[in-house]
């Protein structure tokens, strides 16, 4: 195992509700014959985290059910209709004691970013003090690595479905960028027209 696996935890945001696509929980899309998470956390696992944690809420029960998770630590928010600073809370919350010195955070409804994109930004770790992002032709997006000296920042500034927008918008100079335009697709599902990028 090398320092950054051992170092950097994986973690995914995987509590909405799909309020936009009809309440279907978007943990639960199909994406390649399987649950849109389990696409999601074998995209962590191939960009090199081996310790994953997940944040799940809507359809929490259905999800475990449907998704193989093994070995991840799933994390339930209970306040996830709240939005995904409440989930992005949860999960760093969850990471307290684990040793990890930063974390790789993607999100469920991003399936054009794979591993490349992600490993990408993994590679960007040193220490504690890091702050990466995926950038797509200069625009920052995700994932996005925290070290952990930024943690109770990020969580402090956590609101609604803002995420760690307003914490990296006050620390731009300090993020490195790390462009993926050439090797993912940026594009969210959020609505019944998106549905057209999962496969």
């Amino acid at each position: 195992m090398t320092r950054t696996e051992d170092e950097v935890a994986g973690l995914l945001l995987a509590a909405g509700g799909g309020r936009r696509l009809g309440g279907r929980p978007k943990a639960l899309l199909t994406h390649r014959g399987r649950p849109l998470v389990e696409h999601a956390v074998g995209v962590l696992r191939a960009a090199g985290c081996n310790r994953i944690h997940v944040v799940l809420g809507a359809a929490a029960d259905a999800v475990r059910e449907a998704a193989r998770l093994d070995g991840c630590v799933v994390v339930e928010n209970p306040e996830w209709e709240h939005g995904m600073g409440t989930s992005l809370r949860a999960g760093l919350g969850s990471l307290a004691g684990t040793g990890a010195r930063a974390v790789l955070v993607s999100l469920v409804d991003q399936p054009g970013i794979g591993a490349r994109a992600a490993g990408r930004v993994l590679a960007a770790y040193r220490d504690q003090e890091s702050l990466a992002s995926a950038a797509y032709d200069g625009v920052r997006g995700h994932p996005v690595l925290f070290g952990a000296a930024h943690w109770a920042g990020v969580a402090a500034s956590a609101t609604g479905d803002r995420g760690a927008r307003a914490y990296l918008a006050a620390h731009e100079e300090a993020i490195t960028l790390v462009e993926c335009g050439d090797v993912a697709r940026p594009h969210d599902i959020d609505t019944p027209e998106d549905l057209a990028h999962l496969e």
